[in-house]
């Protein structure tokens, strides 16, 4: 199940954040600061929830949720504010839930746990309607997803050339908006697409997503450092860049790397 977090506070946005990975298998995928830049982001991907404050510029999540709730598919809505008195209205909008701040760990908890049920329950509705793909039917791979007969490789862009490139030679990958450079030992690589896109194109097993706007390659980490709040800081091998661990991924990255 993916999401994203729309708040423009940003204390507020990393304890969301934490408390998510905390507490349940949600990924969160993207975070946004403006409503209108959440409506462009909905005409051209889905998401199957939105973590959606009220007041936030451009356009007030009130707002964003009416348009919201006009699409053929509607992402579960849960609103996150400090005020009570939207309330009556997030509900005739058919918002999923409505948490107000500052967040109670345990409510939190609890929402999240009825929101993967709701999650599973529908989308189980779903694939019981006959919507399996007949071979016919199946879609192609994007650009830069790796087939059966092309396994370990990926298509990078510099300079309006592509170069087929072995993802064992990525090093990391940083996000900038909605552009993702790519790292290997030499070279930097510009992908017009999300980190979250071009991460869902390698090797889950290889590379981690250890921060909202980075990717990291778990062969190349050659230090780890511990970082402020019990997080850390990757330095990887050839190359003098810095990698951070975020919070709310400290946990898992600890279980993959047996600290």
């Amino acid at each position: 199940m993916k999401a994203i977090i729309v708040e423009d506070e940003i204390p507020a946005r990393e304890e969301l954040e934490y408390l998510i990975e905390t507490h349940s298998e949600i990924e969160v995928t993207d975070f946004f600061d403006d409503g209108l830049d959440v409506l462009k982001f909905l005409q051209e991907q889905e998401t199957d929830a939105i973590f959606l404050d009220i007041n936030i510029p451009s356009l007030d999540g009130m707002l964003l949720a009416s348009n919201i709730s006009k699409f053929a598919k509607k992402p579960y809505i849960i609103f996150t504010t400090a005020y009570k008195e939207h309330a009556a209205q997030a509900f005739e909008l058919e918002a999923f839930d409505y948490i107000l701040k500052p967040y109670d760990e345990k409510r939190i908890a609890a929402m999240l746990n009825k929101l993967e049920s709701v999650y599973k329950r529908d989308h189980s509705k779903t694939n019981n309607q006959g919507m399996e793909l007949s071979s016919n039917q199946k879609p192609l791979l994007h650009e830069g997803e790796m087939s059966s007969g092309a396994a370990g490789r990926i298509n990078l862009r510099k300079n309006d050339k592509i170069f087929v490139t072995d993802v064992n030679d990525i090093y990391y990958a940083s996000a900038s908006e909605k552009i993702t450079f790519v790292y290997t030992q030499k070279e930097e690589y510009t992908m017009p697409m999300s980190i979250s896109d071009f991460h869902s194109r390698l090797p889950q097993d290889l590379f981690f997503r250890c921060h909202r706007s980075y990717s990291v390659n778990l062969t190349k980490v050659r230090e780890i450092v511990p970082w402020f709040n019990q997080t850390y800081l990757l330095r990887l091998k050839d190359l003098t860049v810095e990698i951070p661990v975020s919070r709310s991924k400290v946990k898992v990255f600890r279980q993959i790397m047996r600290l």
